[in-house]
This record gives structure tokens, C-alpha cells and sequence, in this order.
């Protein structure tokens, strides 16, 4: 059920269609009846957007000002089917009947931006949209239908979002400028280790902000041992102290958690410390940390709960193992450390902690960085072996003991082969895990409103307009099926999804072309395509492949490895060698592939890239020149920082 987007119809009967005669059929007020045909725009050119625009106010009026709208056709026989129904509950409706006005086909035009529905009978009820002739006999069914009847929209909210991300807040604080009355549910359940944080969701707390921030302290590591080679001379011992930047990153994040509240009561958003669960149609459960229970009502409600580190469901894992849930304001060092996955979790704080100067050792049970281009990968886990983290292939943990308590403390771990018999144990003082994360959708009664998830993955399937199979709920962020589980797309989705249900917007989320960046020791960017994917798309032979190494000025007199950082970008031979695919292994990788992605979006093929003059001495410049193809088989290495 989808709100129409509130606008004003303007002066006069907007809405109504001119010469409207009112006809009483079965109950319901027929705005066209047979025999005459009324328009509903003003005359003047039919593809004008200004016509477009007043047909958009003249519906938006109507479904405004009615309690039941239904556009139909008088000869579908599934619009006759509703009409009957709604006539059978002694429902009074506007009907619409779209082969009896002159300009149907374009009230339909307009009615499939609005609500995202092609078909008819489309139907509205106290400005809810319900759907086609299936979705509202389940809603009269399920008895949503004849709530939404009685209810004269005397909910507690238009608007409340359970869950205070990224994705939540960005779709709470847009809900709001457009004048809606809005809360905010936000509890963080506390991790087995016993670590809870404040508002603003996994990336702000223990996520995206501290990981960068660990990665930029590791990276100051070894900018200091590369300032010898450019003449910076000190004799002191220089060693990394744990507790100084976890305290100063918690700083930080406690004024970005002070920030988010600020903005939110700027706003007039309601924001409530308490966990929200549905206990029927339009009404949740909050209960806070005391137990303290309070019931809310709204029209529409936004699930924007994200994920939470898996665990492994062996001996020992939630008792004595951490996640990145724990690891950002561990308060002690957390010394000799295993690392369990292989996920872009797993290996970016594998290599912060190695650049701190921990031993660290990598246990993976198939494949780095799936999902991922896995030659890049490949790459990634190279360089991090070069630079002295260890790994361990095939195998997985099946026991986690405690030898010794302390701060740290020690953990025997037993491992078995994932190919054989073979089984190792070995010895750390902190076991971090990072195999997933699991969708916090199972426990807040979602079964008690009929929205369905993948029962598997927990994850919600939802159409293009970001709406569940229960039509007044939607969801944003990392709980979607087959969307990126990144922040910026959160936050995109969670914006956009305000301005289409409060505002005047029909713009949907793009969630093709994303950009991402893996901060590992040497950072991994890319956009598109994987080689992989490209290859199961589009086929092999309507591929070219340009790729090179490269050595980066800064590298060289530091006396850092050539021939180790790399870029590639796929093309389509058939589409004017657009780039479907772009891939860079080097420092900075994020700055780098963030303008590309923008490129990507306007169309980027070889030959704009070829057309681009390069800025002389960056890394970004590689994509300005490359030549050779990986089909030509001839050797990339280079000589020197520009080749």
C-alpha cells in the first residue's frame, strides 16, 4: 500500500474531470460514465511536460480527496471484480473508467510512475495505494483492507523507520523536510562480548568510520618508515599505542552520535532508544532497555535494521571470539591475532593490524574476497602476504578454548582441512571473526504483518520502488536481496524513498554501477563488472580486457616494489568498447576509481578514455594510456614510474 505522493492540486476542482457527471454503479461514483468522454488535461501538445505535470496534479487531487479511488476499464473483468466487491461492503468509490475518457492511455502513462503498476484495476484507498484486483482481495483477506477503511488515517506518525543507520536516518531526516511526522526506532542489541554503541548504525560506529580510520593509521606506519628515503632523520623508537587511537577514533564517534541526534530533533524527528517489533498491521512494539513497553501507530513504516556479524556455531566462538562489533573500541591491544574469512571485513582489518606490527595470520575457508574480481583478489592477498600476514587455505575452525584469561588473554583454536582429514591447532591471543553478516529481520514480527523474507538469507525482497510484498512497508540498506551492502547506497535509497511516498519525486534508486573500495594495505577500487561477471554476460570473444602494472612516484624513492599495483578496465567490443568493468589495485584507490564511477555513468568507453589527458605524476593517469590488451598476451611489467 503506497501513500500517493502528497501535492497540492491547485486552484479549483483539480482532480475532477471536467463535465464530470456523477453515476451511481453498484455504490460506486463513476467520474466517466458511458457515452461520455471527458479529459482530464487541458488541451494543448499531448507530450508537453507541462501537460504531463497538471494530468500528475489533477490524479494526486483525486486519490487526495477520495477515500476509494479505482481506475479501471468497464470491460476488464478483474475491474468488475473489485467493483463488486467494494460495492458488496457498501463502499462508496470514485471509478475511473480509463477507456472512457479521451486521454486514458496517458492517465495510465502517469498512474505507472506514480504507483509502479502498468495494469488496472489500480486502486487507492484513503490514499493508500492498495495495487491490482490480486492484492486487494489478500488485503481483504488478511483484513488489511478493511482496517485501511475504517481507519480515517488516525495513526500516531505518517512515517516510522525501524532502525537508525545510515539508510534509516537518511530517509528519516528527508521524510521530515517534506513535512512528515516521522520517529525513529534505534536499539543496538549488545554483541555476545557485551559492546553496544549509540545512534547512527554499523558504519558510523563499527564500521566504515573507524575501519578507514584504523587503515589511515597503519598507512601513517608506513609512511614513517618511507620518510627516511626523503630525508626525515629521528632516533627515537617508534611504536604504535593501541589504547591512544582507539580512544581518539571513540571520540570522534561520539560526536558524529551527538551530531545524528542533533539533526534529528532539528528536524522534529522523534527519536526513541527502543526496540521495534510489529505486533499487527500499522502498529509496533518499542520496548527499551528497561523492558518498558510502548505501542505506535503510522501509515508507513521503513525497515532499515542492517546486518550483524555471523558467528560460527562451534565450541567456544561467542564465548572468546570478537567481530568488528567488538574490535574498534577494544580497549587493549589485541596482539597475536587469527583472522577467520576472507570477507573485505576480514582482510582490511587483517591488514591494519599488520600494519600496526601484530602478528596475523588469515584463515579462509574457499576464496578471497568473493563477489569480488578474483584475479584482483588474488592480488590483494599477495601483497598482504609480501607484507608479512600469513594465511591459512582450506581450512575452517571447529573448537575455540581458553588457555589463559587476560587483556588479552589466550586461545587454542582446532581447525580441520576443508579437502581431507587434516586438522591444526594454534595459539592467539585474539580470534576475530569476520565469515558474514546476518540480516536483523527474524525477530522484529515481520511474520505477524505477512512480509515476507528469504528464509534463508533473511534478507527482504522488495521491488524497484524499494516496497515489500506488504505494500505500506518498505526497506532500505543492507537487509535488501541482491543489493550492494554499502552505506552510500543506503543512504540514496533511504532519500529517494522519502521524496517518491511525501514528495513530488518518481526517481528511483540506481543500483547498477556502483563504486566500492576495499581498504586493505594496498587498497582495491572498482566499478562494474568483474572480469568473471563480464565473461558470464557478455561472453569471452565480445570482450577486450586492457590492463597494466605500475609503479607509483611516491613509491620509487622510497624504494617500494614495482610491478606490484595494477589496473584494468573491461570493455565491450560490441558497444563501442564501453568500459563495463574498472578495476584499480594502488594507494588511494578509492579517490581514484570515485571519479571513473562518475565516467562510467555518463557512458565511458576506451576511446573518451583515450581522449582524456592524463594529470602528470598520479596513478589515475594509467587508465589515460593503456595499450596493451590481455588477449595480445604481451608482458605489462614497467620500467619506470610512467612505463
Amino acid at each position: 500500500l503506497e501513500r500517493s505522493p502528497p501535492q497540492s492540486p491547485g486552484p479549483g476542482k483539480a482532480g475532477d474531470a471536467p463535465n464530470r457527471r456523477s453515476g451511481h454503479v453498484r455504490g460506486a461514483r463513476v467520474l466517466s460514465p458511458p457515452g461520455r468522454r471527458a479529459r482530464l488535461s487541458s488541451p494543448g501538445p499531448s507530450r508537453s511536460s507541462e501537460a504531463r505535470e497538471e494530468l500528475r496534479r489533477h490524479l494526486v487531487g483525486l486519490i487526495e480527496r477520495s477515500r476509494v479511488v479505482i481506475f479501471s476499464k468497464s470491460y476488464c473483468p478483474h475491474s468488475t471484480r473489485v467493483k463488486e466487491l467494494f460495492s458488496s461492503l457498501g463502499v462508496e468509490c470514485n471509478v475511473l473508467e480509463l477507456d472512457q475518457v479521451d486521454d486514458g492511455a496517458r492517465v495510465q502513462e502517469v498512474l505507472s510512475e506514480i504507483t509502479n503498476q502498468k495494469t488496472v484495476p489500480n486502486i487507492f484507498v484513503n490514499k493508500v495505494h492498495v495495487g491490482g484486483c490480486d492484492q486487494t482481495f489478500q488485503a481483504y483477506q488478511s483484513g488489511l483492507l478493511q482496517k485501511l477503511l475504517q481507519e480515517d488515517l488516525a495513526y500516531d506518525y505518517d512515517l516510522i523507520i525501524i532502525g537508525g543507520g545510515s539508510g534509516g536516518l537518511s530517509c528519516a531526516k528527508e521524510a521530515a523536510i517534506l513535512g512528515k511526522k516521522v520517529m525513529v526506532l534505534d536499539f543496538v542489541v549488545p554483541s555476545p562480548q557485551g559492546t553496544s554503541w549509540g545512534l547512527g548504525g554499523t558504519c558510523v560506529n563499527v564500521g566504515c568510520i573507524p575501519k578507514k580510520l584504523m587503515h589511515q593509521a597503519a598507512l601513517l606506519g608506513q609512511a614513517l618508515c618511507d620518510s627516511r628515503k626523503f630525508g626525515w632523520e629521528y632516533n627515537q623508537q617508534v611504536r604504535h599505542n593501541w589504547e591512544t587511537m582507539t580512544k581518539a577514533i571513540q571520540n570522534h564517534i561520539s560526536s558524529l552520535n551527538w551530531g545524528y541526534r542533533l539533526s534529528l530533533r532539528e528536524k522534529a524527528v522523534a527519536y526513541v532508544n527502543s526496540y521495534g517489533e510489529f505486533v499487527e498491521h500499522h502498529k509496533i512494539k518499542a520496548t527499551n532497555k528497561k523492558g518498558q513497553e510502548t505501542y505506535y501507530t503510522a501509515a508507513q513504516f521503513v525497515i532499515a535494521t542492517g546486518e550483524r556479524p555471523r558467528y560460527l556455531g562451534i565450541q567456544g566462538d561467542k564465548e572468546y571470539c570478537i567481530t568488528s562489533d567488538d574490535l574498534f573500541s577494544l580497549p587493549y591491544c589485541p596482539g597475536k591475532t587469527l583472522v577467520v574469512g576472507a570477507s573485505y571485513v576480514a582482510l582490511e582489518c587483517a591488514g591494519f593490524l599488520a600494519g600496526f606490527g601484530l602478528d596475523v595470520t588469515v584463515m579462509v575457508r574457499s576464496i578471497l574476497l568473493r563477489g569480488f574480481d578474483q584475479e584482483m583478489a588474488e592480488k590483494v592477498g599477495s601483497y598482504m602476504e609480501q607484507h608479512g600476514v600469513k594465511f591459512l587455505r582450506k581450512f575452517i575452525p571447529v573448537m575455540v578454548q581458553q588457555l589463559e584469561k587476560g587483556s588479552p588473554g589466550k586461545l587454542k583454536v582446532l581447525a580441520k582441512s576443508t579437502e581431507g582429514t587434516e586438522t591444526i591447532e594454534g595459539v592467539y591471543n585474539t580470534v576475530l571473526l569476520a565469515i558474514g553478516r546476518d540480516s536483523c529481520t527474524r525477530k522484529i514480527g515481520l511474520e505477524k504483518i505477512g512480509v515476507k523474507i528469504n528464509e534463508k538469507s533473511g534478507k527482504i525482497p522488495v521491488n524497484d520502488v524499494e516496497q515489500t510484498n506488504v505494500p505500506y512497508v518498505y526497506a532500505v540498506g543492507d537487509i535488501l536481496e541482491d543489493k550492494p551492502e554499502l552505506t552510500p547506497v543506503a543512504i540514496q535509497s533511504g532519500k529517494l524513498l522519502a521524496q517518491r511516498l511525501f514528495g513530488a519525486s518518481l526517481e528511483k534508486c540506481d543500483y547498477i554501477n556502483v563504486p566500492t573500495t576495499v581498504f586493505t594495505p594496498l587498497e582495491y577500487g572498482c566499478c562494474g563488472l568483474s572480469e568473471e561477471k563480464a565473461i558470464e554476460v557478455y561472453k569471452k570473444e565480445n570482450l577486450e580486457i586492457y590492463h597494466t602494472l605500475f609503479w607509483p612516484l611516491e613509491w620509487t624513492v622510497a624504494g617500494r616494489e614495482n610491478n606490484t599495483c595494477y589496473a584494468k578496465i573491461i570493455c565491450n567490443k560490441f558497444d563501442h568498447d564501453r568500459v563495463i568493468g574498472f578495476h584499480i589495485l594502488g594507494p588511494n584507490a578509492g579517490e581514484v576509481t570515485q571519479g571513473f564511477a562518475a565516467a562510467m555513468k555518463c557512458g565511458l568507453t576506451k576511446q573518451l578514455l583515450d581522449d582524456t589527458i592524463g594529470i602528470h605524476p598520479t596513478c589515475g593517469e594509467v587508465f589515460t594510456t593503456l595499450e596493451i590488451t590481455k588477449s595480445s598476451g604481451l608482458d605489462i611489467t614497467q620500467k619506470g614510474c610512467c612505463g
